[in-house]
């Protein structure tokens, strides 16, 4: 088992999605007018650490749980995955879903700490407590008796934690406040990032009915699969302009438009591709296009 598998395995193009809602969140807070807190280079490293710890252990546990319990198959067409290939044992990568799942808990606590210090305990125990429950998460996509990433459910979770909990926590730790009209930056993320899972389960679309596992595009098919990774690029732009008109923000606060084209080239390719392979490419091309999404509209913010 060489560093060359783990970093595989770890699946560092996935990293840049994951940090998005992180980036996005600290721009918030560095353009807020109105809050308790302040903008924090401390809290936005601390954040970004603990959210590349999740994510490598969200690869890890998906990449242990997919080759347990079959799903991965020689008919795969995505990236190679260590266990199901003996790239790494899975007592090894059981060993690296404990460590990892340990990095995720101190560097949170870490960032707890010195986002709530003097701000009381009952925040910090409720955003430890939403870090354990990402920690589960993370886990449980693939892995125990009943998968919810087997069940379709894939994909509210990553709204979720990619949107929701990712820039309005962010934002908090910098603040210590809420806005409610930061939830429409928040669902643009969040369904972006879902737009990539998506992609990645067009992409398996055969082999997953094959062995079981009930993606939405699985359940749904292929042509309302297509028109459903449609629905969350549309609505994602739809959101951040929603922001944008509420908010009455200038010129300058439109600069993430430009990102626009990107996202209909994306679904385009989507929707005429002709072999599963080639979604491959698209996957990171939409997580590149929600990461330059997310600085254009940070920009945006802090230059209004």
């Amino acid at each position: 088992m060489s560093v060359k598998n783990w970093i595989a395995a770890a699946r560092p193009r996935t990293l840049p999605l994951s940090l998005a809602s992180i980036i996005l969140g600290s721009f918030l807070a560095a353009g807020s007018s109105v809050s308790t807190g302040h903008f924090s280079w401390t809290i936005a490293l601390l954040a970004a650490l603990t959210t590349i710890f999740l994510q490598v252990l969200s690869n890890f546990a998906n990449d242990y749980g997919d080759a347990v319990s079959g799903k991965d198959t020689e008919l795969r067409v995505g990236p190679r995955r260590a266990v199901a290939t003996g790239d790494i044992t899975k007592e090894a990568m059981m060993r690296g879903i404990i460590i990892t799942s340990v990095l995720s808990l101190a560097s949170g606590i870490w960032l707890l700490v010195i986002a709530f210090f003097g701000a009381g305990p009952k925040l910090f125990w409720f955003f430890l407590i939403l870090g354990l429950l990402s920690i589960a998460a993370a886990i449980g996509y693939t892995n125990g008796k009943r998968p919810y990433g087997y069940a379709g459910f894939g994909d509210i979770a990553v709204l979720l934690f990619f949107g929701w909990v990712g820039v309005l926590g962010t934002y908090f730790l910098h603040t210590l406040s809420f806005s409610p009209i930061l939830l429409l930056p928040a669902t643009s993320v969040g369904l972006f990032a879902t737009g990539v899972l998506n992609i990645n389960n067009i992409r398996d679309i055969e082999t997953d009915t094959l062995t079981g596992k009930r993606s939405i595009p699985a359940r749904i098919g292929l042509p309302l699969a297509i028109r459903y990774h449609w629905g969350l690029l549309l609505a994602g732009m739809f959101c951040a302009l929603a922001y944008s008109f509420l908010t009455s923000a200038p010129a300058v606060g439109y600069l993430y438009v430009l990102t626009f084209p990107l996202f209909v080239v994306n679904g385009r390719f989507v929707a005429t591709h002709k072999r599963p392979a080639e979604l491959n490419a698209r996957l990171g091309q939409l997580a590149l296009s929600t990461l330059l999404f997310v600085i254009l509209f940070g920009l945006g913010q802090v230059l209004a």
